[in-house]
């Protein structure tokens, strides 16, 4: 009789097999098989999908890039030889080249199930959305693609008693927030003299990886914040489609932003300002200029673009060290010197805001900061004496658009209790991208 039998159906495993006997009572008490039947039992195993494979199918291998691995280092560890790592290599290289492997990066690798365990696919994560895959179990190809991310609308509100950050800690929610809330009203609201009693609400938007995996707060959708009895409204807006730009305005529709930001830098304080006729003890009190100002600040502080342009210059100088030069129009440029490491590369267009570098302490300079230096129609000028433009207003032809967009919002905001009122924040699922 047949024992136990394995089939597929749907995409679940089911397995049979025969359980059930039959006994009769024997005279002396003792039980006595005297027939078998065939019983089926199902156990239904789901198939579990990542990186676009069903996981049920292989043998999984999970690991992370060591110090002085390679992608053949790796491989050959797992039973594949040169001759087909070279080929590997060769076919992919147009997709991803292998030489790009990150120390503590994740991989995951596919092999055959069965006593051989032979690798059939290479999975490389540089980040948590993005994967790079080496498939060479038929034909060898390589391909990169995202998880799938789903942002969850949020609302969050509160009531100022000493910083904003420490309002929002009180709700376990990410300092990350506070700091996108500073960035959109740098030019509105000075942050750091908020007052006792001052309030806010935001609707937002979290971001998480496979549905359960928490990948921050992803941006601010609209956000009112009262000070001084005033209410102050910002609500996100595409400008440009193409350029998939977009900014803050208020009710009105008045752009909430200069076209620079104050600083290129959350800094400790300004260490040397721009100065013609500065004096150096070193150099026998003699005039050396300072073309530039001076944001001293710990190594490893994001360094911002202070507007939207493009790189001209991502290098290295002795005197400069790790610095980016970016052209903002035919009349604006500026310079950030003096970085860790840069965070972007020449013809690459940026917005204001973008991460363009870290702060260090590279080329000639005695201690961490970033030395910012602004051009006006090619002379170094003092940014903070010159009468700078306002950013771009919402375009007359977007006028009416955004006004329709923003009603709905603002009614939003305006219902949200405060947190002293609420009971706790709401969550809305708003949209899921594959």
């Amino acid at each position: 009789m047949e024992r136990e039998r394995i089939k597929r159906v749907g995409g679940k495993c089911l397995i049979l097999f025969a359980i059930i006997l039959s006994f009769n009572s024997c005279k002396d008490g003792n039980p006595q098989v005297v027939e078998e039947e065939l019983a089926i039992v199902e156990l239904v195993i789901d198939d579990i999908y990542e990186f676009g494979f069903n996981l049920n199918d292989y043998y999984v291998k999970r690991d992370t890039v060591r110090a002085g691995d390679s992608f053949g280092e790796i491989m050959q560890r797992n039973k594949i030889g040169y001759p087909k790592i070279f080929q590997i290599a060769e076919k992919a290289r147009d997709s991803f080249d292998i030489r790009k492997l990150q120390i503590g990066k994740p991989y995951t690798i596919l092999c055959s199930k069965d006593s051989l365990q032979e690798p059939k696919c290479f999975i490389y994560q540089p980040n948590r959305e993005e994967y790079i895959v080496l498939n060479f179990q038929d034909s060898i190809h390589a391909y990169t693609s995202r998880k799938p991310i789903k942002y969850v609308e949020k609302e969050v509100s509160g009531v100022i008693s000493s910083n904003i950050s420490e309002t929002l800690d009180q709700q376990g929610i990410s300092f990350i927030l506070a700091y996108k809330m500073s960035d959109i009203y740098a030019w509105t609201i000075d942050f750091t003299r908020l007052q006792k009693g001052d309030s806010f609400k935001v609707i937002y938007t979290d971001k998480y990886i496979d549905d359960s995996i928490y990948a921050g707060i992803d941006n601010i959708k609209a956000a009112v914040f009262e000070h001084k009895n005033e209410p102050f409204y910002a609500f996100e807006f595409e400008t440009d489609s193409i350029k998939r730009l977009s900014d803050y305005f208020s009710e009105e529709a008045n752009n909430l932003r200069r076209a620079f930001l104050k600083a290129p830098v959350e800094y400790k304080r300004i260490s040397s300002r721009y100065n013609l006729r500065r004096r150096i003890a070193l150099y026998g009190n003699k005039i050396r200029p300072h073309k530039g100002t001076d944001f001293s600040a710990n190594i490893g502080t994001p360094i911002r673009a202070t507007a939207n342009g493009t790189v001209t210059k991502s290098s290295f100088t002795r005197g400069n060290g790790n610095y980016v030069k970016i052209k903002h129009n035919s009349t604006y440029e500026t310079q950030y010197l003096h970085m860790k490491k840069q965070n972007v590369k020449v013809g690459q267009y940026v917005r204001q805001g973008d991460v363009i570098g870290w702060v260090g302490m590279t080329g000639n300079t005695s201690g961490p900061h970033v030395c910012y230096r602004f051009w006006k129609n090619g002379e170094q000028v003092d940014p903070f004496k010159e009468k700078l433009p306002e950013a771009e207003p919402i375009s007359e032809s977007l006028k009416a658009k955004y006004l329709e967009y923003i009603a709905p919002l603002k009614v939003q905001l305006d219902q949200i209790k405060l947190e002293v009122e609420a009971d706790k924040a709401s969550d809305k699922l708003i949209t899921q991208v594959n």
